[in-house]
C-alpha cells in the first residue's frame, strides 16, 4: 500500500550534485531525503558519454601536499570536511573512465551514510500547499523545499523539418565497424558531436559534422564544455583533405528516398547558399534538456535558454516557483558557456554555496566569516592567501568571489566563496549583517581573453612585472570596492606563470596601496 513521508528537504537525483547536496543537509542534521530512479548512484555516467572518456580531467601526481590546491586540478571528487574519499583514489588516468565515477559516487554515498532512496522514480510534483512529490509505485513525499538534481535528462532535438528520422545521440551504436564505409552526417558542434566523430575517423567513407556559428575551442575560450583537445582529432582529418568535412551553416531539412538521406544545408560561409548532400547515417548531437513535464502546473518553473533549462534567482532559485532550487549542471544559465557551473568541479561549490544561503535564510545560520583588522596589510594578507590557495575561486571563475565586508562601524569581515550576484542581493537585504560596503575578490580572465589566440606570440602579452595587471589575458585576481551596492574601484593583480601572486613589489605592494585608498578610508568612516 503506498505511503507519505514528510522532510524538510526532497533532493530529487542522486548525481554529483544529489549527493554533494546531501552531504550538507546530512552534516547540518537537516531533515532531508535523496530519491533515485536509478538502482545506484551517477545512473547518468553508466550511459554517458557513449564512448565511456570522461573529459574532466582526473590529475594524481601535482606535486602538492595541500589538499585543497590539489582539488585545482581534480575536477571529479566531491567535497567533504573529512576529504574522503577522493577520486584520484580509483584511477590514475587523466581522463577516466565513465565506470570509475559510478564507482566513486556509490562508495561516495556509503561512506557518509547518505539518505537516498533508489528505484524511486518521481513522476509528477505538485504543490497544493508544500510541494508533494509522487513516484511510479504511488508513494508520496512531502517536502518544505524540493532541490532537482537531475542534470539534463532529456535530448535537445533543434527545430529541424525531418529530424525525427535522424539517430540520437543517446542512441548511436558505438561500435565503428557498425558504419562501415557509410556517409555519415553528425548534426552538432560540442564534444558529443566530436567525440562520435573521432570514433569513426578508421571506418565511415565521409564524416561530416554541421552546425551553425563559429567553432569554439576550450583552450582559446577557456570554457571547458566548449570543444576539447581531447576530442578534436577529427579536425586534423578535415583540414589535411582526408575525406571528412567541418560544415558551417544551418540544417534546413532531413528526408529520406528509402535509401538514404538527403539533407538540406545553408552554408553560411557563402551567403546561405543551400545545397542538398546525400548521407547514409544522420546523427543529432546537439545536447540535452531538463525535463519540467513532471511539474504540475501550479509549481511548473519557467525554462530558459531554447527552453532547455529552469530559469534561476541569483540563489538557484526558480524565478516562479518559491522553495524550489536547482543544483548541479542545470545551474549552468547563471554562467552560461563562461564559467563551470555545468561541471562538477564548478558546480560542487555552488551547491556548498546553496547550502549556506539556505542555511541563513531558513535556518538562521549565518554565512560564515572571520573578523579581520581594518587595515590594508590585515586585508591585504587575507586575499593574497586566498588567492593562492582557493580551489573554488580557481573552478568558479568570474562567479564566485571572496568578500571583505565593512561596517557602518568600520569592522571587517572575510567571508568565502560567496556567488558575485548572490553578494549584491543579499548585502542589500541586510542578510549578510551590517554591510556599508564591500571588497570582492574573483579569478579572473582578462578582456576579450577568448578572442586571443594564446599561442600567437605576436599577440603580445603582460610582463611579468608590470604591476597593473590591466592587460593580463590569463586568468589572475581582480579587487573591486563596492559602495551601496555599486562599483568605484577596481584593482587587477598581474599575472603569474605559475599563479602564485605572492611578490611583495609585484603582487603585495600595489594591493596595499589600493586597500589604503579605498578600504581603510572607509573603515575610518569617510565616504
Amino acid at each position: 500500500m503506498p505511503g507519505e513521508e514528510s522532510v524538510d528537504y526532497l533532493v530529487v537525483g542522486a548525481g554529483p550534485a544529489g549527493l554533494q547536496a546531501a552531504y550538507y543537509l546530512a552534516r547540518a542534521g537537516r531533515s532531508y531525503l535523496v530519491v533515485e530512479s536509478g538502482d545506484s548512484p551517477g545512473t547518468f555516467f553508466t550511459r554517458f558519454p557513449r564512448h565511456r572518456k570522461l573529459i574532466s580531467i582526473n590529475k594524481v601526481h601535482t606535486g602538492w601536499d595541500d589538499p585543497e590546491l590539489r582539488l585545482r586540478t581534480d575536477w571529479n571528487s566531491l567535497l567533504s570536511e573529512e576529504g574522503a574519499p577522493l577520486f584520484t583514489g580509483y584511477t590514475p588516468r587523466y581522463f577516466p573512465a565513465a565506470e570509475d565515477m559510478v564507482r566513486y559516487l556509490a562508495d561516495f554515498a556509503t561512506a557518509h551514510d547518505l539518505a537516498v532512496r533508489y528505484g524511486t522514480r518521481i513522476v509528477e510534483i505538485a504543490r497544493p500547499d508544500d510541494f508533494v512529490a509522487r513516484d511510479q509505485d504511488g508513494n508520496t513525499y512531502r517536502a518544505k523545499r524540493v532541490i532537482m538534481a537531475t542534470g539534463v535528462s532529456l535530448p535537445y532535438v533543434p527545430d529541424i523539418e525531418g529530424a525525427e528520422l535522424a539517430e540520437l545521440y543517446r542512441d548511436t551504436p558505438v561500435d565503428p565497424e557498425d558504419f562501415t564505409n557509410q556517409r555519415v552526417l553528425i548534426v552538432g558542434r560540442g564534444n558529443s558531436a566530436f567525440e562520435t566523430a573521432d570514433n569513426l575517423i578508421e571506418t565511415a567513407a565521409v564524416i561530416h559534422v554541421a552546425g551553425p556559428g563559429s567553432l569554439r575551442l576550450a583552450w582559446q575560450t577557456h570554457f571547458v564544455g566548449h570543444l576539447r583537445a581531447v576530442n578534436n582529432n577529427f579536425l586534423d582529418t578535415y583540414q589535411l583533405k582526408s575525406q571528412n568535412a567541418l560544415l558551417d551553416g544551418r540544417i534546413l531539412s532531413i528526408r529520406s528516398d528509402g535509401e538514404s538521406f538527403l539533407v538540406r544545408v545553408a552554408f553560411a560561409r557563402v551567403d546561405e547558399v543551400v545545397k542538398e548532400i546525400r548521407y547514409d547515417r544522420v546523427i543529432l548531437a546537439t545536447g540535452f534538456r531538463f525535463d519540467a513535464s513532471l511539474f504540475a502546473p501550479e509549481c511548473r518553473p519557467e525554462l530558459t535558454i531554447k527552453d532547455r533549462f529552469p530559469a534561476q534567482t541569483e540563489a538557484w532559485e526558480s524565478v516562479n516557483v518559491p522553495g524550489l532550487h536547482f543544483a548541479g549542471t542545470i545551474t549552468q544559465v547563471r554562467d552560461f558557456k563562461k564559467s563551470t557551473s555545468g561541471f562538477i568541479h564548478g558546480f560542487r561549490y555552488g551547491v556548498r554555496a546553496l547550502h549556506r544561503i539556505l542555511e541563513q535564510r531558513h535556518h538562521g545560520v549565518a554565512w560564515p566569516t572571520r573578523e579581520l583588522a581594518p587595515t590594508a596589510e590585515a586585508v591585504a594578507d587575507a586575499v593574497v592567501e586566498r588567492v593562492n590557495r582557493s580551489s573554488a575561486l580557481w573552478q568558479l571563475f568570474g562567479f564566485l568571489c571572496d568578500a571583505v565586508l565593512v561596517g557602518a562601524d568600520g569592522s571587517v569581515r572575510y567571508a568565502e566563496e560567496v556567488p558575485v550576484a548572490h553578494l549584491k542581493v543579499a548585502a542589500a537585504k541586510g542578510e549578510l549583517g551590517d554591510v556599508e560596503a564591500y571588497l570582492t575578490t574573483t579569478l579572473e580572465y582578462g578582456e576579450d581573453h577568448d578572442l586571443v589566440n594564446p599561442f600567437d606570440i605576436s599577440a603580445g602579452r603582460n610582463s611579468q612585472q608590470d604591476t597593473s595587471g590591466l592587460d593580463g589575458r590569463y586568468l589572475h585576481p581582480v579587487v573591486r570596492w563596492y559602495r551601496g551596492g555599486e562599483l568605484v574601484a577596481e584593482h587587477h593583480i598581474t599575472e603569474n606563470l605559475e599563479n602564485e601572486w605572492d611578490s611583495e613589489a609585484v603582487h603585495r605592494a600595489p594591493l596595499r596601496e589600493f586597500l589604503r585608498a579605498h578600504l581603510e578610508r572607509a573603515a575610518a568612516g569617510a565616504p
